[in-house]
């Protein structure tokens, strides 16, 4: 299971649970909560209509009095209220009156006028000084609708001559709490909603990082020029910046000891043959000899001179290119004009081997890139088509604009590269021998002009062709 996958699953369930526990105490505290809120109001109110029955209960007029007149009113009196956007069109109370032994003197609603209540929580813990409520059920047949009773006594003095009770049913309060869970399950699902945002958001974030790291890595492990990820602006400083910069560092420390190890041993192995004919040489012309072996091995040592100063300069040139890891400049750079550079310098060389010369330049096939890197990489390619080339010979030289890019190309009628070389003349100090003096080269240009096409973006090709026989190198960048 891939580790982005992993996270998300991890924090939704961590997410769910939380979730699934605040939820389930929310929606179970909401009944009770306001359950006891409303209890809470029906004991001022038993309290203090308790005070106002008073009299009427000492003066034995409770049935008749003033109080009893007022609160006859009650079921015909609509307030008029909305709350919470809902109408309230009637009082909900039921004010009860019983006497020191729990009959029932006086009800708001006529109906238990004369019953013994004194069985009832309400009355019988108030009549014995204690708070007194309750919660039956609204009738028999349905036990789910219920009634609270609170109760307050009422005193004469500090004598308990009776208990006033102010029922409200519970079911009043269903439409609140229903709203209430309603509303907690919508804020939750849009909790919810911006939890899988944020989670989705954070997964990306380290799945992308780690992919980004992972693919930079194995780049890397592959000897391919990578370079080092970007980790974005919400990496920040964090850890996955530190990391990358870590492994870049680490990638810096052990190429450039496989760099230095790889190079001293390919440079000892080329320079061994050319030293060994300078030695040779040398020797040699210590000894007495006729005027002509002298010069002749004098000249031997001046051209393997030349060819370790040549070696020497390819190999540096290389590795300044090997070790970028992107251009230091770009520019805009006219492949048409830099080729008619470069072959109006070589004009000596394709003049001494007689060979003719075909060139198609378009106007306007310009790339972005580094101008002396690109003509480094050019004159080699033309180098080598003109080293392979036989006395005589044709070269064909193109730049031309091919589907929004630009493709430079070299064809000679030289002998093309054998099969087994095919795979290898890119390689660092391969080479074959040249039509002409048999000699080979550093074994280096090729090398360089495949790494200076990476660095562009670009894609090289060497090929063998027919009619006419011969070898084509074509280099394609993006405009």
């Amino acid at each position: 299971m891939r580790i982005g996958l992993r996270l998300l699953l991890a924090f939704f369930l961590v997410l769910g649970l939380a979730l699934f526990v605040v939820l389930r105490v929310f929606i179970e505290e909401v009944k009770p909560g306001t359950r006891l809120a409303m209890e809470d109001s029906l004991v001022d109110a038993a309290n203090a209509l308790a005070l106002v029955a008073a009299p009427d209960l000492k003066a034995g007029a409770i049935a008749s009095g003033p109080f009893a007149q007022a609160l006859s009113k009650l079921p015909t009196v609509d307030p008029g209220a909305t709350i919470w956007g809902f109408r309230k069109s009637h009082i909900d109370y039921r004010i009860t009156v019983t006497d020191a032994r729990g009959i029932v003197v006086f009800d708001s609603r006529g109906q238990d006028l004369g019953k013994d209540h004194s069985q009832w929580n309400d009355v019988l813990r108030t009549l014995r000084g204690e708070y007194g409520a309750r919660s039956s059920g609204e009738s028999a047949y349905d036990a789910d609708r219920t009634v609270m009773h609170v109760a307050a006594p009422v005193k004469d003095g500090e004598r308990i001559i009776g208990v006033l009770t102010v029922s409200r049913p519970n079911q009043t309060l269903e439409p609140y709490i229903q709203r209430s869970r309603d509303r907690i399950l919508n804020w939750s699902w849009v909790l919810l909603g911006l939890s899988l945002a944020i989670g989705l958001l954070f997964t990306w974030w380290i799945a992308s990082s780690l992919s980004r790291l992972r693919g930079y890595a194995n780049a890397v492990a592959r000897g391919e020029r990578a370079e080092l990820p970007r980790m974005g602006r919400l990496s920040g400083n964090t850890e996955f910046a530190d990391l990358a910069q870590a492994v870049e560092r680490m990638r810096l420390k052990l190429e450039d000891k496989a760099y230095v190890e790889n190079y001293v041993h390919t440079l000892t192995h080329e320079l061994k043959s050319p030293l060994a004919a300078i030695r040779g040489a040398a020797e040699l012309l210590q000894e007495p000899m006729p005027e002509a072996d002298r010069e002749r091995f004098a000249g031997n040592i001046q051209r393997q001179t030349e060819r370790l100063q040549q070696l020497i300069d390819r190999l540096l040139a290389l590795a300044d290119v090997e070790q970028l890891r992107q251009l230091r400049t770009v520019e805009p750079v006219d492949l048409a004009a830099l080729t008619r550079e470069l072959l109006h310098t070589a004009e000596p060389t394709l003049r001494r081997k007689d060979l003719r010369l075909q060139t198609t330049l378009d106007e306007g096939a310009t790339v972005h890139g580094d101008r002396f890197l690109i003509a480094q990489a050019l004159q080699n390619l033309l180098d080598n088509a003109i080293d392979f080339s036989p006395q005589g010979g044709a070269l064909a030289v193109s730049a031309r604009r091919v589907d929004g890019q630009v493709e430079w190309s070299v064809r000679d009628e030289g002998p093309g590269v054998p099969d087994y070389a095919a795979d290898r003349i890119f390689e660092r100090f391969y080479s074959l021998p040249r039509a002409d003096t048999q000699e080979k080269s550093s074994g280096l240009g090729l090398c360089l002009v495949k790494e200076v096409s990476e660095l562009h973006g670009g894609i090289l090709r060497i090929e063998n062709v027919d009619h006419p026989r011969g070898c084509r190198a074509s280099w394609t960048l993006p405009v």
